[in-house]
Order: C-alpha cells, then sequence, then structure tokens
C-alpha cells in the first residue's frame, strides 16, 4: 500500500515513510460505495506535524456519516483512496511542534475529519481532551460526535430549558439516545420516539418521560396529548415521513432542530405550517458549526464535557467489533441496526 491514503486531517496525512516509525493496519476506503467494499490494509504511521498529536488508537466509535463517506454520497466528499472514521480514543505516542498540553502517554479522546479506524492516527491537538477518570476508552470514542452534536442541537439551536418537552426521533440511535440524556440533565421532558420495545426501553432507562413506537402509533396525535398540547422542540437526527408527522406537533413558537437524514429519505417541510405556527426550524453540523460560531460551540464543548467528566452522561454501547470486521461495523450502522453507539476496538 502506498502513502497516498489519507489517515488523518491535516497536512501530515500520508508522511511516514517506508524507513520511518513501524507500519499500522488501518481500514481503507478506495473507492465508493457500500461497506463491504472497505478492507484492512497496512500502512505507514504517519508523523505529527505543527500543533499535531499522534494516538495510538485503542476504540473508533461508528457513525451515520461514515457510512455516506464511504458510499460517496456525503455533503462534502473525501477524495479516494482514505481511511474513514472520525471519532477516537487511546494513547499519545507523540507530539508535533507548539503542542504543549498533552505528552507521550496521555489517555486522550477526541474527533478528526476522517482516520479514526487506524492502529494509529494524526489528531489536531485542539480538536482533543484528556480522558476522565474512570471512563473506559470505548466510552471515551462514542462520546464526542453525538454528544456534542445533540447539546449544541439542544443548547443553541432550541434554547431547550427546564420544563419544557422535547421529542427526539430515532430516539434509540447514537445521537438520538445523546440527545435524551442531554435534554433530561437540561431540565427538559422527553418524549422519546423510536421502533420497538427492545429500543423503547432503552429510551426509558436513559431518562425518557415517556416514548412512542412510530411505526404503530400516530406520532403527531400522540405527541399532542403526551405533551399538553405540543412539543416545545423536536430533535430529529433521521429525517423521512416521521418529520412532518413531528413538525405537526409543536406548539406555537417552537423549534424543530435537523441534524441528519439516517433514513436515508430528506423530508419535504411544508412552510406553511411554519408560517402558520411561528415555528423556528434550524439545523446544526458538527463539521461547521465551529467555524460559524465559535463562541456558542466552545461554550457547548466545554459544558458537555463537563458532565461526562462527571459521569452524568455516559454513550451507550450496544456493539463492538475488532479493527478486522470494521466494515461489518458500518453494515450495522448502516442497516440501523444499532442501538446507541457501534464501537471499532483497534488495539489492546
Amino acid at each position: 500500500m502506498t502513502s497516498d491514503v489519507k489517515a488523518a486531517a491535516g497536512t501530515s496525512a500520508g508522511h511516514g515513510p517506508g524507513s520511518g516509525p513501524a507500519p499500522m493496519r488501518a481500514l481503507v476506503c478506495r473507492r465508493y460505495g457500500p461497506p463491504e467494499e472497505l478492507a484492512v490494509e497496512e500502512m505507514p504511521t504517519p508523523v505529527p506535524g505543527v500543533g499535531e498529536v499522534l494516538v495510538d488508537v485503542r476504540a473508533a466509535a461508528v457513525n451515520f456519516p461514515d457510512v455516506l463517506l464511504v458510499a460517496g454520497a456525503y455533503q462534502v466528499p473525501v477524495p479516494l483512496p482514505f481511511v474513514p472514521g472520525s471519532e477516537l480514543a487511546g494513547e499519545v505516542l507523540a507530539v508535533g511542534a507548539g503542542v504543549t498540553a498533552f505528552r507521550r502517554g496521555d489517555l486522550v479522546f477526541g474527533t478528526v475529519p476522517v482516520g479514526a479506524f487506524a492502529e494509529r492516527a494524526i489528531v489536531p491537538a485542539g480538536q482533543l481532551a484528556a480522558m476522565p477518570p474512570g471512563a473506559d476508552f470505548a466510552e471515551a470514542a462514542a462520546f464526542g460526535v453525538t454528544y456534542r452534536t445533540a447539546y449544541h442541537a439542544l443548547r443553541s439551536a432550541a434554547g431547550v430549558g427546564p420544563g419544557d418537552w422535547v421529542v427526539v426521533l430515532g430516539a434509540a440511535g447514537g445521537v438520538g439516545l445523546a440527545a435524551v440524556d442531554l435534554a433530561r440533565e437540561l431540565g427538559a421532558r422527553v418524549v422519546a420516539a423510536a421502533s420497538g420495545a427492545e429500543k423503547l426501553a432503552l429510551c426509558r432507562a436513559h431518562g425518557a418521560t415517556h416514548v412512542i413506537d412510530y411505526t404503530t402509533e400516530d406520532l403527531r396525535l400522540r405527541i399532542r396529548e403526551l405533551t399538553d398540547g405540543g412539543a416545545h422542540a423536536v430533535i430529529d437526527p433521521v429525517g423521512g415521513e416521521w418529520s412532518e408527522r413531528a413538525l405537526r406537533s409543536i406548539r406555537w413558537g417552537g423549534t424543530f432542530v435537523t441534524l441528519g437524514y439516517a433514513s436515508g429519505a430528506i423530508p419535504a417541510i411544508p412552510l406553511n405550517l411554519v408560517l402558520l405556527k411561528g415555528i423556528t426550524v434550524k439545523g446544526i453540523e458538527l463539521r461547521t458549526f465551529g467555524d460559524h460560531d465559535p463562541e456558542r460551540e466552545r461554550r457547548d464543548r466545554e459544558e458537555v464535557l463537563e458532565l461526562f467528566a462527571a459521569g452524568r452522561v455516559v454513550p451507550h454501547i450496544g456493539a463492538h467489533f475488532p479493527l478486522a470486521e470494521g466494515a461489518a461495523a458500518l453494515r450495522f450502522v448502516a442497516d440501523r441496526r444499532a442501538l446507541g453507539k457501534v464501537v471499532v476496538d483497534v488495539g489492546s
């Protein structure tokens, strides 16, 4: 394998000649398509550049956008070839020039645009945090993307406060379950919508006030019944046919937050409903939120990390896969079989 594979963000991707550090294994995407196109290959270990950290990856979490990137269907495509994966946890192996916050041996977790499904990865120092005492690598790897996305949606987009009624669609998935956890911590009352008894039981265990099976119940009517006339906010990471029904359940002046389309269908929203009910429709995309609103992004990130460090919110890990079965992990998420987060156990 050649060193042209993008193993992580930043200019150091592709560093690491054969005479340098020992090679590593990585899950590589060489052509767009289904997860089954991915293969574990050997590649050179990257070298950290200015402001970067080399992490010995112990665990990496799977997110639905990983599936879209591999398929070439994400809003911002990644040029081939590349190593997918956006969140990880592990041990610092080396730091680049200018990095003072971390040193070799520190246990850290963080996010990268790509590169997490590898034994080692380059991470910008600003995207790393120290692992809280007592947290394990899987929990730390599974925390960043979903909990930060959900917190931005609740705190900055919807302005959720104590006593508000918050409806979460796809509530047993990664972002959905994070939203249930965090809305509870913000003092809101949560209506969790999902399909099947197992998923609904998981939502109850995470503090949902009410649950709705939207495959057997009338979503709009049940929300209005359970919330005394309508939701203050709807958090929607799935899209599809349920979005409009949830939108119709919002009370006057409420907020609808769209976070993604795991259902595979981007919904069309009737704007007359927005007009007549005074609804605010917002979107949050983790990759760009900090570029456009750095102050609130920093505030939200610090607050949600405090909740994790205090043990107030802990990701639910529904399935583990070894790196050799990384393609199967993405297929598991693509088929919407995940409860909470799916983690790839990379190292020991």
